[in-house]
């Protein structure tokens, strides 16, 4: 059997209206290749952090260096601290 590449399994929150985000962080973003309709999508969602203990944008969990990847409304997180 594999070993887990993650630490924790986070659900995706909607939310109604998006959280303020760096304008740093969008530029990185745009700087990725992600486009606009996927980032307008994002920005309004966020995510319980673990290791901040938090909630934060969905947008700052994704450029997070714990960070695994996205499926089906959860987010893998390794969960190493900051």
């Amino acid at each position: 059997m594999a070993e887990k590449d993650y630490k924790y399994e986070i659900e995706i929150i909607k939310l109604e209206k998006p959280l303020k985000i760096d304008a740093k962080l969008l530029e990185d973003l745009k700087q990725a290749k992600l486009s606009r309709k996927m980032i307008a999508e994002m920005k309004k969602e966020a995510v319980n952090c673990p290791v901040l203990g938090t909630q934060v944008p969905f947008l700052q969990c994704y450029n997070c260096k714990n960070f695994v990847r996205r499926v089906k409304g959860k987010v893998y997180c390794r969960g190493n601290p900051l």
